[in-house]
Order: structure tokens, then C-alpha cells, then sequence
């Protein structure tokens, strides 16, 4: 898979040591600050907001009882199911 170029996360990732590491492999971080920082930093609420697309797609995936009880004991054989899943849900919702 390619490298990121950005992470989007919600508030409970909002931590300096995790923002250090983000920006030690060329990261950008795209997470909103929590309420009490006393210095909030800024974030893409624009990009921030396509978030709910990778929300419904994990929620989707989890309809699928193999993938949400994880019944596959290799990594391989469990990621087969998921691209499975994935391009039924892709094809229905076309």
C-alpha cells in the first residue's frame, strides 16, 4: 500500500507524542484539538469532515458477520473477506 500523506483522527488522538511520531514519518495530522488544551491546534475542517466516509465504511463491513466476529484465522484468509465485502457493498451501491 501506498504511504499516507495525511491521518485523520477524531478528538481522542489529540496527543503531542502521537502528533511527534506523525511528523517524524512526513504525516500530516488532520485531528481536532480536544476542548481542553489551552493552545488548540488548528486542523482541515474541510478534509476533516469526509471522516464520516471511512465511518460508514467500517460500519458497513460490519454487517458482515464473518468480518465483525472474525471467524478466519489467518491475516491473509480475513483481508480476502474484507475486499470480499467491500466490492459487493461497492457494487450494490452503484
Amino acid at each position: 500500500m501506498p504511504g499516507a500523506k495525511t491521518l485523520l483522527g477524531d478528538r481522542g488522538y489529540d496527543a503531542d507524542w502521537f502528533r511527534k511520531a506523525l511528523a517524524e514519518r512526513n504525516i500530516a495530522a488532520c485531528i481536532p484539538s480536544k476542548k481542553n488544551r489551552k493552545v488548540p491546534i488548528p486542523h482541515d475542517a474541510m478534509l476533516y469532515r469526509q471522516r464520516h466516509k471511512i465511518e460508514n465504511m467500517f460500519g458497513r463491513l460490519k454487517n458482515w458477520r464473518r468480518i465483525h466476529t472474525r471467524y478466519d484465522r489467518c491475516a491473509h484468509t480475513f483481508m480476502s473477506a474484507i475486499c470480499i465485502a467491500a466490492t459487493v457493498i461497492f457494487w450494490i451501491n452503484q
